[in-house]
C-alpha cells in the first residue's frame, strides 16, 4: 500500500463491493452473507473492521509477510543437505518418514516442494486413461492376484533375483519372496507358504506365461497340454484365471511399483547383498510396513479360505511330476540314470507307469498310483549291466576285436556288456546256446533273409517281373 493505494486481490475487491452496499444500509447483513457464501458473524466482522480502519480492513493482515507456519530455514538446509547425503532418489514420501525417525517432522508436501524447488525431485504428471473399473472382490482369500518383478533389487551389490508375490484383491495384503528365477518352483514354494499360513484361496489371477499356460499344440501332439504349476493348482481345488493384459491385474502391478521404489531403498539402508539378507529385509521390514499401511478392510466379514483335505499332500502336490515306464525287471530310467525298485512288487507294478515327485526339498518320490515305492539308484544307464539290450550278433562268449564290433555310442575299449546268448529264429531275450564263432576272437556273421520269388510279400507286380 502505498499513499492512497492499495493492493487487493480479485476476491478481496468482490467482498468491498458488496460490504460497500452493506455500509450504505442497501443491503442486510443475511443478503451479504448469502452473496459472499460466509456466515452472518463473518459479515458482521468485517463490517466492524471496515468501519474501524476503512477500506484497509478488507486486505489479509499477512499481505506481504513471511507464513506463520512456515519450517525454520536452517532446519530446511539441514534436510536438504542430509538428503543429498543419504537419501538421493527417494520419494518425498519416502524421505519424510525417513526424516521424522530422527527427529526432523516434516510434512510430504513440503518437502516435495523443497526438493522440486532446488531440482532434486521432478515431479510426475499423471495422465487420464479411461478404464472400465473392477470392483473388488468382497472376502479374504476369493481371488488373490500372482505375478513376478525382474529388477536390479540389490543395485549391483549382488545377484539379479526376482520378487515374486501373492496380493489378495479384497484388501492387498501381500506375501512375497525374492527368488533366483520365475520358475515355477518358485511359485510353487511362495504357494505352499501362502497356502500353509492362509488357507487355499478360491482362484489366482495371473497373467498368460508359459509357467501358468502350455502353449498352443497340434492335436497330435503328445505332450501334456497343462503345466505342472496349473495341475498342481487342479488338485488343490484352486481355480485358475488367466489375464489379457497387466492392466487387467493392476493390483499386483502397483504393489511392485511400490516396491521397485520403497523396498530397493530399505534393502540399501540395510546393505543387504544376498539372496538371504534381502528375504530377511523383507520379511521383517518390507511386508509389516505395507501390510500395515497399504491394505484396506474387505466388504464381507467372511474368509473365502478353505483348509487342506486330509487327502491332499501339500509337498506331493507342489512338486516336478514325470512318468516313466516300469521295466522287466523293476528298473526305471530318470535323466539316464537307472533306479531300481525294491520288493513287495505290487500288483500291475511291472510294466506299469509310476509318477516320479522331484519336491521342493530337493528329494525324489517316486508313487505307483497311491503307494510310495522303496528304490535306489543303480549307476547310469549306459553303464549299467543289463541296461539296454545288446544286438546278440556282435556279441560273443570271448573277447572281439575292437576293429571287428561296429559299436554305436561306446568308443574303443570301453566296458563291454556281458554276451546275450544268440538265437536262431528266436528273440535275443530268450536263453540260448551262443552261435558258434568261426574263428578264434571273430563272430559269423548271420545272413540276410530274403523272401523267394513267388513270396507274397513281393507282390503279383514283382512276382510278374521276376516270371519274365
Amino acid at each position: 500500500m502505498n499513499g492512497d493505494r492499495i493492493a487487493m486481490s480479485q476476491r478481496e475487491r468482490d467482498r468491498l463491493k458488496v460490504m460497500a452496499l452493506v455500509l450504505e444500509g442497501k443491503h442486510g447483513q443475511k443478503e451479504a452473507a448469502r452473496l459472499l457464501g460466509l456466515s452472518v458473524r463473518q459479515v458482521r466482522r468485517l463490517q466492524r473492521k471496515l468501519e474501524r480502519e476503512g477500506d484497509v480492513g478488507i486486505v489479509h493482515k499477512l499481505r506481504g509477510r513471511p507464513s506463520n507456519a512456515r519450517h525454520d530455514p536452517v532446519q530446511r538446509e539441514q534436510m536438504l543437505a542430509a538428503y543429498r547425503a543419504e537419501f538421493t532418489g527417494f520419494g518425498p514420501t519416502l524421505a519424510a518418514e525417513k526424516f521424522a525417525a530422527r527427529g526432523l517432522v516434516v510434512s510430504a508436501e513440503s518437502l516435495r516442494t523443497w526438493l522440486v524447488a532446488e531440482g532434486l525431485w521432478q515431479p510426475r504428471r499423471k495422465r487420464q486413461e479411461h478404464r472400465q473399473r473392477r470392483e473388488r472382490r468382497a472376502c479374504l482369500g476369493e481371488l488373490v492376484q500372482g505375478d513376478g518383478s525382474h529388477h536390479d533389487w540389490l543395485e549391483g551389490r549382488g545377484p539379479r533375483m526376482v520378487l515374486v508375490a501373492w496380493i489378495d484383491d479384497a484388501t492387498s495384503k501381500l506375501v512375497a519372496r525374492f527368488y533366483p528365477g520365475e520358475t515355477s518352483d518358485a511359485y510353487m514354494d511362495l504357494l505352499s507358504r501362502y497356502v500353509r499360513k492362509h488357507g487355499r484361496m478360491v482362484a489366482v489371477y495371473v497373467d498368460r506365461a508359459g509357467i501358468f499356460r502350455a502353449e498352443d499344440k497340434h492335436p497330435d501332439d503328445p505332450r501334456p497340454t497343462v503345466t505342472q504349476f496349473s495341475r498342481a493348482l487342479g488338485e488343490l481345488g484352486i481355480a485358475l484365471i488367466l489375464a489379457n493384459s497387466p492392466q487387467a491385474k493392476g493390483r499386483v502391478e502397483r504393489c511392485f511399483q511400490t516396491a521397485q521404489d520403497r523396498l530397493v531403498k530399505e534393502l540399501r539402508l540395510a546393505k543387504a547383498c544376498t539372496l538371504e539378507e534381502a528375504n530377511d529385509v523383507l520379511e521383517k521390514i518390507y511386508l509389516p510396513w505395507f501390510n500395515r499401511r497399504c491394505t484396506v478392510p474387505p466388504a464381507s466379514a467372511n474368509d473365502a479360505h478353505r483348509r487342506l483335505d486330509r487327502s491332499m499332500r501339500l509337498e506331493s502336490i507342489l512338486s516336478i511330476q514325470e512318468q516313466r515306464q516300469v521295466s522287466n525287471d523293476y528298473t526305471v530310467r530318470l535323466d539316464n540314470q537307472l533306479y531300481q525298485l525294491l520288493p513287495p512288487a505290487l500288483p500291475g507294478q511291472r510294466g506299469g507307469k509310476v509318477t516320479i515327485e522331484r519336491r521342493l526339498d530337493g528329494t525324489l518320490h517316486m508313487r505307483f498310483k497311491q503307494a510310495y515305492l522303496a528304490y535306489r539308484p543303480i549307476g547310469p544307464a549306459a553303464d549299467t549291466p543289463g541296461a539296454l539290450p545288446p544286438d546278440p550278433r556282435s556279441l560273443a562268449p570271448g573277447g572281439i576285436p575292437a576293429g571287428d564290433l561296429e559299436d554305436k555310442g561306446r568308443g574303443v575299449g570301453a566296458p563291454r556288456p556281458p554276451a546275450v546268448d544268440s538265437t536262431a529264429r528266436r528273440a535275443g531275450r530268450t536263453p540260448a546256446l551262443p552261435c558258434p564263432p568261426d574263428g578264434p576272437g571273430t563272430l559269423t556273421k548271420a545272413r540276410r533273409y530274403c523272401p523267394a520269388p513267388d513270396h507274397p510279400w513281393r507282390g503279383k507286380a514283382a512276382i510278374s517281373t521276376l516270371a519274365k
